[in-house]
């Protein structure tokens, strides 16, 4: 049986392939980081705790409770409270 060649072209293409699916893999790590499937949902006592803040006008407090309850970005947190 001969030898196995291996040409600088195969080498090229295969270091090629790995570094793509390196990356393409790297993408997907931090795509799911930024978007975790699993986000708490809140409990109808947060809901309605929350709801009594934004009734009483403390607005940014009715945010921050929902935020250290579930987890959400201030972003997230405050279109929640708005939609109460």
């Amino acid at each position: 049986m001969p030898p196995l060649e291996i040409t600088t072209p195969s080498i090229i293409a295969l270091t090629a392939v790995i570094t793509a699916a390196a990356i393409w893999l790297i993408i997907l790590a931090a795509r799911l980081t930024q978007r975790p499937r699993n986000r708490p949902n809140p409990s109808i006592d947060l809901v309605d705790q929350a709801r009594e803040l934004k009734a009483l006008g403390q607005i940014q407090e009715a945010v921050f409770l929902v935020r250290g309850e579930t987890g959400m970005s201030q972003s997230a947190a405050a279109r929640f409270v708005n939609r109460l």
